[in-house]
């Protein structure tokens, strides 16, 4: 990855997770973006995304960042200066919520209560 490119990335995980926290309405739980991976010539962008929250305000979050993809990709053309916009593709991950699970137990554990 070229320095050009990392510097892209670090800029659409900045400017996607604002605009998905200011522009989107309706999100349920609490969306995180974990990474975004770009295409060597910045044409295309896998958005790693996670939501903390209840199964059914998982699924609902899901749907809307779906149905706003396109909203998302033209917000991120306003904001970051390159020849083409990538073309965006949101990819859920529930690392998030396993990793808040194994705490969970951890704390249980050292409390004596497992």
């Amino acid at each position: 990855m070229t320095l050009r490119n990392e510097r892209v990335r670090k800029e659409l995980m900045r400017d996607i997770s604002d605009i998905l926290r200011k522009e989107i309405r309706g999100l349920a739980g609490v969306v995180s973006v974990l990474d975004v991976e770009v295409s060597h010539d910045n044409s295309f962008a896998k958005v790693i995304y996670s939501v903390l929250g209840s199964p059914e305000q998982v699924e609902k979050t899901k749907e809307i960042i779906e149905k706003s993809t396109p909203k998302v990709r033209f917000e991120v053309g306003k904001r970051i200066r390159l020849r083409l916009t990538p073309e965006l593709k949101f990819v859920y991950t529930d690392s998030l919520e396993k990793g808040s699970k194994v705490s969970e137990i951890i704390d249980k554990i050292s409390r004596g209560e497992i």
